[in-house]
C-alpha cells in the first residue's frame, strides 16, 4: 500500500478531500482508500499501491494511447454530489464555458500516471474538479508541451476527442491567456523548477496562439 499522512490545517483539508475524490472515480484507474483515520491531529491514509512507471507523453510514446483511452472513460460518469473544487477556485479565474459536471483530475503530469503491468493507473487526485471535460484536455497541454510536443502537435493530439474538437477557440484563448499570465506572476514570485517550467509551457503556448499576457 501506498501511506499519506498529514498534520497542517492544508494538509489534513487537502488529503481529506483527495480520500473522498478517490472513493468516487473510476477504479480502473484510481488507487482504492484501503483505509484512514484521524487521530492527535494527523490524518492517515493507505491507498492501494500502483507499482508500475511513470508515464511517457513525449511524441510517439505508446503511453499517450493509454491515456486516449482513459480521457473519455473519466469523463463519462457524472459527479456524484460532494464540496468538489469549482474552476475557479482550481484557475483563479472563471468562464461559464470551464463549468460541467464532470469530476476532472487537472495534473495530469507524468509523474501522476503510472504504468502498470494491468494498465494505465492515474494517482494524486488532490485538485479533482467539478467542471466541463475539455478543462481535462486544456490542462494536459502543457505537461504535452513540457514533454517535446509543439503546441500545434499538443493540438493535434488533443484535437482527436470530440470535447475538445467542439470546444470554442475564443474559450480555449482565454484559459491559455489567463493561465499564461498566472504563472508569468508565480515564476516572478519563486525560483521552484516546476513553476518556471509552467510558465515556459503556458508562454509557448500562448505565443502559438497570437495571445499576449
Amino acid at each position: 500500500m501506498f501511506v499519506k499522512g498529514a498534520s497542517s490545517p492544508l494538509g489534513v483539508r487537502s488529503l481529506r478531500y483527495e480520500v473522498q475524490v478517490n472513493r468516487n472515480v473510476d477504479r480502473r484507474y484510481a488507487p482504492a482508500v484501503l483505509w484512514d483515520f484521524e487521530a492527535h491531529g494527523w490524518l492517515v491514509a493507505g491507498f492501494e499501491h500502483c507499482n508500475g512507471r511513470p508515464g511517457d507523453l513525449s511524441p510517439g510514446s505508446c503511453d499517450l494511447t493509454l491515456l486516449s483511452t482513459a480521457l473519455p472513460e473519466l469523463a463519462g460518469p457524472p459527479a456524484p454530489d460532494g464540496p468538489w473544487l469549482s474552476p475557479h477556485a482550481r484557475l483563479g479565474f472563471d468562464h461559464p464555458a470551464l463549468h460541467g459536471d464532470t469530476l476532472v483530475h487537472t495534473d495530469l503530469n507524468p509523474a501522476n500516471l503510472i504504468v502498470t503491468a494491468d494498465g494505465l493507473r492515474i494517482v494524486d487526485w488532490a485538485f479533482t474538479t467539478q467542471a466541463a471535460p475539455w478543462l481535462e484536455l486544456a490542462m494536459l497541454a502543457p505537461w504535452l508541451i513540457g514533454s517535446g510536443h509543439t503546441p500545434l502537435q499538443a493540438e493535434q493530439w488533443l484535437a482527436q476527442h470530440p470535447t475538445w474538437a467542439d470546444t470554442d477557440p475564443e474559450v480555449v484563448d482565454l484559459f491559455v491567456t489567463g493561465n499564461a499570465a498566472k504563472w508569468a506572476r508565480k515564476s516572478q514570485q519563486s525560483n521552484a523548477a516546476w513553476i518556471r517550467d509552467l510558465a515556459s509551457w503556458f508562454a509557448a503556448w500562448s505565443a502559438h496562439r497570437g495571445q499576449t499576457t
